[in-house]
């Protein structure tokens, strides 16, 4: 089992930065590729970033290209989530989410279906 704990949200102006950070418990935490989701009210759950447990695959929705950065430093369990240029339409509760690989570095996956562990969330809020 992996638990997963979402932390570093808040409220920040259009333009600003947030760091996220998602820390994992368990001793298996390097076997996993680690995605980070979004939930907007009344849209549906997307996918914004991802990268392997070896750190060389990454992945981005084109919407969040070049102003977000996800790392992971497995010494420290940690998953990160650096957002730049923050914009209104990034406001939603961020998850990251925990996919079982098979390698270092495998195809990584951009459906929310294939994760097998969630975080609870945490609130992203950007005001104009």
């Amino acid at each position: 089992q992996v638990q997963l704990v979402e932390s570093g949200g808040g409220l920040v102006q259009a333009g600003g930065s947030l760091r996220l950070s998602c820390a994992a418990s368990g001793r298996t935490f390097s076997s996993y590729t680690m995605g980070w989701f979004r939930q907007a009210p009344g849209k549906e759950r997307e996918f914004v970033a991802a990268i392997s447990w070896g750190g060389g695959s990454t992945s981005y929705a084109d919407s969040v290209k070049g102003r977000f950065t996800i790392s992971r430093d497995n010494a420290k369990n940690t998953v990160y989530l650096q957002m730049n240029s923050l914009k209104p339409e990034d406001t939603a509760v961020y998850y990251c989410a925990a996919d079982l690989a098979l390698g270092p570095n495998p195809p990584i996956a951009t459906m929310a279906r294939p994760y097998d562990y969630w975080g609870q969330g945490t609130q992203v809020t950007v005001s104009s």
